[in-house]
């Protein structure tokens, strides 16, 4: 209806008003408050043991008493996790581009990529620390072992999925192979390659925390594991809840890159629709 001649102005929450988030985000901090509050509820009516699991105000307790411990081993496991990940971005890429447009790496090296990708890396951990000590660079290389093949198998997929027609489009217009490439195969290749790279984020925190049980002195990982010998259900809880934390932020800044790089993908119309429409 023509708001001239009603006199009203639309006052419905748009694709950019920041109403519909709010009440998302509302609801998310909501569910979460509710969970832990029903957590507290339960231990303490059931007189459930602390060695067994411990109630979440006691779990608060300890991450504000046990800060500086917390924090030196967060800062461990964060380095082992960003380097590892983001070597695995500037390794992997270039080896998925070169594998895509290779014929004989495709018919080598990807088939053995693709087996390593099947072999738990929970395996290689061990082998890692003899060969790399008990220091940061064994932890590090776990993860981006974790990281790389997401990244590369998602890569290969990526640069190799550009249909006959855009083919054939791009060679009828006079691009060179340079600009055909920056233009159009590698936009089109770009949500392939944030699916790997959100699923190497999600491995990253992961890959970090089983190198350091496996042979760590340090890390989120290695004070879990030290705190859960010890019985300290509390302070084993406060350690997941800070590397949940990291985990998140790793995967929230992937997010972030994903929205500026690739605005124009109908998954992210979809999420702004979905959250204008809420």
């Amino acid at each position: 209806m023509d708001t001239k001649r009603t006199g009203k102005r639309n006052t419905a929450p748009t694709e950019h008003s920041g109403a519909p988030r709010a009440v998302d985000h509302g609801t998310t901090a909501a569910f979460f408050l509710a969970s832990f509050l029903l957590w507290e509820v339960i231990v303490r009516i059931f007189h459930v043991p602390r060695y067994i699991i411990a109630p979440p105000s006691a779990v608060m307790t300890q991450m504000a008493a046990r800060f500086t411990d917390i924090y030196k081993h967060t800062l461990a496991t964060s380095l082992e996790t960003f380097v590892g990940f983001g070597i695995a971005v500037l390794v992997g890429v270039p080896l998925a581009m070169a594998t895509a447009f290779s014929r004989f790496l495709r018919q080598t090296f990807y088939p053995l990529a693709v087996t390593l990708e099947m072999v738990p890396k929970i395996a290689f951990a061990p082998i890692f620390v003899i060969w790399l000590g008990f220091g940061f660079g064994s932890k590090m290389v776990v993860v981006l072992l974790v990281c790389f093949f997401p990244i590369l198998i998602n890569g290969v997929f990526g640069f190799t999925s550009l249909p006959t027609e855009l083919q054939y489009l791009s060679r009828s217009t006079g691009a060179g192979a340079i600009r055909a490439f920056v233009k159009i195969r590698l936009p089109y290749a770009l949500p392939q390659l944030f699916v790997g790279f959100k699923g190497a984020a999600v491995n990253a925190t992961i890959g970090a925390t089983i190198a350091e049980w496996i042979g760590g002195n340090a890390g989120l990982g290695y004070f879990i594991s030290m705190s859960t010998g010890l019985f300290r259900m509390d302070i084993a809880i406060a350690a997941i809840i800070v590397l949940t934390a990291l985990g998140l932020l790793l995967y929230g800044i992937v997010l972030w890159v994903e929205t500026k790089m690739i605005p124009w993908h109908v998954s992210q119309r979809a999420r702004i629709n979905a959250t204008g429409s809420a």
